[in-house]
């Protein structure tokens, strides 16, 4: 049965829980509500709830867990000499998954039957039917992979089957459950709200839980991707040219120049946009008129809403030729494509300004009136008490505007692609083109090669060193927040 399906009947039993229940009680109480402990829409909300949330979770756990299951399952039946020619159990899983997902393409499209494909023994012809199939294997069917694939196919299947008849279960039996202890003296309202306090307790440990699902994810895989290739070479290497050739033996996959490339764009944005941002927050919140700033603002945040395919091809078509005519052989000789660091970073400071600007006039209105006027009362100027009370007030959010900035300036993607070219090259001059850690796990995780490779792995390598410096910076920025709270507070 479709998952989409499945869902729809369990609430389809949560609401005859509901309706049953909410009648029942009535029926009992004469039609008379004074008579019952809590209203009638209490008591159909907790047969609702004990019939759809004890199913629902079922099935986000057996949906989790049954992927490691099979897979443990569908590893042991590969032996160990396919695992040693190949050097990964990994490689040899993914080739499982996709002839399998390929057996599944090739019963719905007709070439094949569902009993030829769970008893088949004929690899060659069933890399045959695959291909015809339109199926994605990026190798010749071995007999360990066929049988591991048929397998596989066996346990998902049965696996949703017993899924479905679980979970349909544990709702039904939920709904009678609810419905049988219904009466006039049942704390409905009490039960309900203990219920969504649990669920809003819930939707807010999904944030933690996302995070460390996300740290997880790139943690194993990166340990997965150590395995392969040597830390030291990664971490310390100043080349980076990945070959899909050989499994990655002649990959050279260094990052300290995508680091550069990173830091180094990043760098050229703030410089951009730090100071015109910080301006015109000064300049908003300070010295424009209540007209002026009811226009400007809107205008200047319309900058954040621009996507950054937009700002990619504008730093492709306009900003990389004009800094060429400028910079190229007509002008000083400096640049010799419209790709290069500094394309990338002017259009990413750009993008950046609303960032600052917005929330520094926001954290610069925050400042306390009496503070200006003590400083107006003791003579100083306008200018005087911006640059000596309302701004070093304000630094600390300031701060963190700039952080914002600078983690949105380091994850950016699509700028990068378009405006600064894929070159990976340790270079101080900002007319070269460059690259950076996230545009190449774009690259790395784009095309047809073994998700398992290490060309594949080092995305997540990637990802995950980014991740650790972007909370160094955090940890760093923190720390400089409260230090500077600390004063004026």
């Amino acid at each position: 049965m479709p998952l989409l399906w499945l869902f729809l009947i369990v609430l389809a039993v949560a609401a005859g829980a509901f309706v049953l229940a909410r009648s029942r009680v009535m029926a009992m109480s004469g039609q008379d509500r004074r008579t019952l402990h809590s209203l009638p829409n209490y008591y159909g909300s907790n047969a609702a709830m004990k019939s759809a949330i004890p199913a629902l979770l079922v099935l986000v756990i057996w949906l989790l867990a049954q992927p490691f299951y099979v897979n443990n399952a569908v590893s042991g039946l590969i032996p160990d000499a396919v695992i040693s020619e190949s050097s990964s159990r990994g490689l040899v899983l993914a080739e499982v998954r996709r002839t399998a997902d390929g057996l599944d393409l090739a019963v719905e499209t007709g070439n094949m039957t569902e009993d030829y494909a769970r008893t088949t023994v004929d690899v060659e012809d069933v890399s045959a039917r695959l291909t015809e199939a339109g199926a994605i294997v990026t190798s010749q069917v071995t007999e360990p992979v066929l049988r591991a694939a048929q397998q596989f196919r066996v346990l998902n299947t049965t696996g949703s089957q017993i899924m479905t008849v679980v979970v349909l279960l544990i709702a039904i039996a939920g709904a009678l459950w609810a419905v049988r202890e219904t009466n006039p003296t049942f704390r409905a309202r009490n039960v309900v709200e203990q219920g969504i306090r649990a669920l809003l307790i819930a939707a807010a440990s999904i944030a933690i839980l996302t995070t460390l699902g996300i740290v997880l994810s790139l943690l194993f895989n990166t340990i997965e991707f150590f395995r392969l290739y040597p830390a030291s070479d990664f971490f310390f290497g100043t080349n980076w040219a990945p070959s899909f050739s050989g499994r990655g033996g002649s990959s050279d996959l260094g990052i300290l120049p995508l680091l550069w490339g990173t830091f180094y764009i990043s760098i050229v944005a703030l410089i951009v946009a730090v100071p015109i941002g910080l301006f015109a927050a000064i300049y908003l919140s300070e010295y424009a008129s209540p007209k002026v700033r009811a226009v400007a603002k809107p205008m200047l945040e319309v900058l954040a809403g621009i996507p950054t395919i937009v700002y990619g091809l504008f730093a492709l078509l306009t900003v990389g030729p004009l800094l060429v005519s400028v910079f190229g052989d007509d002008g000083l000789g400096w640049m010799q494509a419209g790709t290069a660091v500094m394309t990338a970073g002017v259009v990413m400071g750009i993008m950046l300004i609303p960032f600052v600007s917005s929330l520094s006039d926001d954290i610069i209105n925050a400042v306390p009136q009496s503070m200006r006027d003590g400083s107006y009362g003791l003579g100083a100027t306008q200018s005087e008490t911006i640059r000596q009370v309302v701004m070093p007030a304000a630094l600390p959010g300031i701060v963190g505007a700039i952080l914002l900035a600078a983690s949105r300036a380091i994850g950016e993607t699509m700028i990068v692609v378009l405006g600064a070219g894929a070159a990976a090259r340790l270079s101080l001059n900002p007319f070269d083109a460059m690259t950076t850690v996230t545009a190449k796990i774009v690259s790395q995780l784009t095309g047809d090669s073994d998700f398992a490779s290490p060309e594949a792995l080092v995305a997540f390598a990637l990802g995950m060193t980014l991740f650790v410096i972007t909370l160094g910076l955090n940890i760093f920025a923190l720390y400089i927040v409260r230090k500077y709270r600390e004063q004026y507070e």
